[in-house]
């Protein structure tokens, strides 16, 4: 089977080269019986390439079983792996098979392998070693023939520096291991998985598709996306129903603009929140970033206010209807001026004196034009992308050491 063939059973979307690489190591690990490791953080498709290896070996007619390890109660454990007998403890009324009992001859999916006790990997390693195992309460030495498929969103080295997780455990599952990529790390592949998902959801519903201009891919793709795919299907998700509408023969999809669709983007919980520094040097201390941060909101300030004395200069003029909609075609695709029916910026050339306030602005514009120019080594082009301006109007603000190169 291809790759794309592949993907299409198991209903994965994308084409990054490091998903595409954990697709094709998974399908060379599945006809033999090791162990598998599968690193990845919470939400990025796990369990999908767990059954992919299941379903490429020679189990794949035997049982596949999914434990959420995170999910079992810390004293039911072993009763829930190994089984236990009847009156090992309260509540055991009769005996029971676990999971390694019941999934004999077949695949065990372990997520989250990572919570699981020390004493429980102590058992499971047995297991994975000779195939022999112990219920609950019983001295009886039992077998099973399972592989073990196991995943986890922690760095499970530093779990075993911790003394978290065990050494002799982690290196004999760590043998056979793949990672999946999060999907800040396949940026490509977001707009990808957000067109499959409000395309599957309005055909569900009846409701009509949500597509993005191409500025509102960006913001969706500057997202870290901290709860991965399952994350990103949520949102799109519950944006399709509160902005989409039902299916006419005249209306089929919905396009969103940039402006649009940031309301509704994810704000992260627990963001840190900025706090005076009470060290040994007066005053609060900010980073590169920040300071870029604050020199931006400036500049934005200021073309807010030339434009304030633009509409109020002009009050007066009778002007001819500007046609919005080319013009902001024309700054999409040509580099000009953008325009903004809500925000409409114009830059006025004006010969009065300078102003003690003018001054200070216009030393910080120069500053972060500066630094934009100092981040892309002299390339105009990049820093007024940056700065959110043509390169003309870059040109007309260079400072004036800039403007002799």
């Amino acid at each position: 089977m291809d790759l794309q063939a592949l993907k299409n059973k198991y209903d994965i979307i994308g084409n990054d080269p490091a998903l595409n690489d954990a697709l094709e190591t998974a399908v060379k690990f599945a006809p033999t019986d090791l162990s598998v490791l599968i690193q990845g953080e919470s939400g990025v498709g796990k369990e999908s390439v767990a059954r992919i290896i299941h379903q490429f070996s020679s189990r794949r007619q035997a049982a596949f079983f999914v434990v959420n390890c995170g999910a079992l109660p810390k004293e039911l454990v072993n009763s829930e792996l190994f089984g236990h007998v009847r009156g090992s403890f309260t509540g055991a009324v009769d005996n029971r098979k676990g999971y390694f009992e019941e999934a004999d001859g077949g695949t065990l999916f372990l997520d989250e392998i990572a919570e699981l006790p020390l004493e429980s990997q102590a058992l499971l390693l047995r297991v994975l070693q000779s195939g022999e195992f112990r219920k609950v309460g019983s001295n009886k030495v039992e077998h099973t023939n399972v592989r073990i498929v196991a995943a986890t969103n922690v760095h499970l080295y530093e779990a075993v520096k911790r003394g978290k997780f065990r050494e002799d455990l982690y290196f004999r599952l760590s043998a056979a291991q793949l990672r999946i990529p999060p999907l800040r790390e396949r940026k490509s592949d977001i707009y990808l998985l957000f067109r499959k998902f409000t395309s599957d959801f309005s055909e569900v519903n009846g409701m009509c598709k949500i597509s993005l201009k191409p500025e509102a891919i960006r913001m969706l793709e500057q997202y870290r996306w901290p709860g991965n795919i399952r994350q990103l299907q949520g949102f799109t998700q519950s944006l399709t129903a509160q902005l989409s509408v039902k299916v006419t023969p005249t209306l089929q999809r919905i396009e969103l603009s940039a402006a649009e669709l940031a309301p509704f983007m994810p704000r992260e919980e627990g963001e840190p929140i900025p706090v005076l520094y009470e060290g040994p040097q007066a005053g609060p201390s900010f980073s590169a970033d920040e300071r870029q941060a604050i020199f931006k909101a400036i500049f934005d300030l200021k073309q807010e206010v030339d434009a304030l004395k633009a509409r109020m200069d002009r009050q007066a003029l009778p002007a001819p209807p500007v046609p919005l909609q080319e013009e902001v075609q024309e700054a999409e695709w040509q580099g000009q001026e953008e325009y903004s029916a809500q925000r409409p910026i114009v830059h006025v050339e004006t010969h009065e004196e300078p102003q003690p306030h003018s001054l200070s602005v216009r030393r910080t514009e120069e500053d972060l034009i500066r630094q934009a120019l100092e981040k892309y080594h002299g390339n105009r082009k990049k820093a007024a992308e940056e700065l959110g301006m043509s390169e003309r109007t870059l040109y007309r603000k260079l400072p004036e050491e800039y403007r002799k190169k």
